[in-house]
């Protein structure tokens, strides 16, 4: 559950960047968050979620 909501809050903060940033339009945020909340209840969902479960498993398992 901490991993999904810091995603999200970082996702969240990439795509208020792009809008103030780089110029992405309002409308295409839109779009992106109705197609991730579309894709979220499709069948691609649970492959989706262990890929980044996967990555985040690694990324916590590198020592530095």
């Amino acid at each position: 559950m901490a991993l999904s909501v810091s995603a999200v809050l970082l996702l969240a903060v990439i795509v208020v960047l792009l809008v103030r940033r780089a110029g992405l339009n309002i409308m295409h945020a839109i779009v992106c968050v109705l197609f991730g909340f579309y894709l979220s209840s499709s069948n691609m969902a649970p492959t989706i979620n262990d890929f980044t479960n996967g990555i985040a498993d690694m990324i916590s398992s590198l020592s530095f």
